[in-house]
């Protein structure tokens, strides 16, 4: 595993999620409130979509897929609604000074 920058913490406003490709990686960041980060892959696994651009339920530590409604858990990556059947994948996240440090395979 590598750590990488991936962004700034002013990039990603409190409760929204934007995708960042780095390393040949394609990533949704989401921040909820000041200080709680998720990362997830940011394709929809039922169909191509940027999962970035769907909308973040806080209180569930969930966003959903623009396209058709899937919801996805920011902390196991699991859907949690149809159509989407497979999870998308999660990274450790870290917050240093103001970077935001992602965990990738190598």
């Amino acid at each position: 595993m590598a750590e990488i920058r991936v962004c700034s913490v002013d990039d990603v406003k409190p409760s929204s999620a934007k995708r960042f490709d780095v390393g040949g990686h394609r990533l949704a960041v989401v921040r909820i409130g000041d200080d709680s980060w998720y990362v997830i892959g940011d394709q929809c696994t039922h169909a191509e979509a940027s999962i970035a651009e769907g909308e973040v339920w806080p209180e569930e530590r969930e966003i959903e897929c623009p396209k058709h409604g899937s919801a996805f858990s920011l902390t196991t990556g699991e859907p949690l609604t149809l159509p989407a059947t497979q999870p998308v994948p999660v990274y450790a996240v870290r917050v240093d000074g103001g970077d935001v440090l992602v965990e990738v395979p190598s």
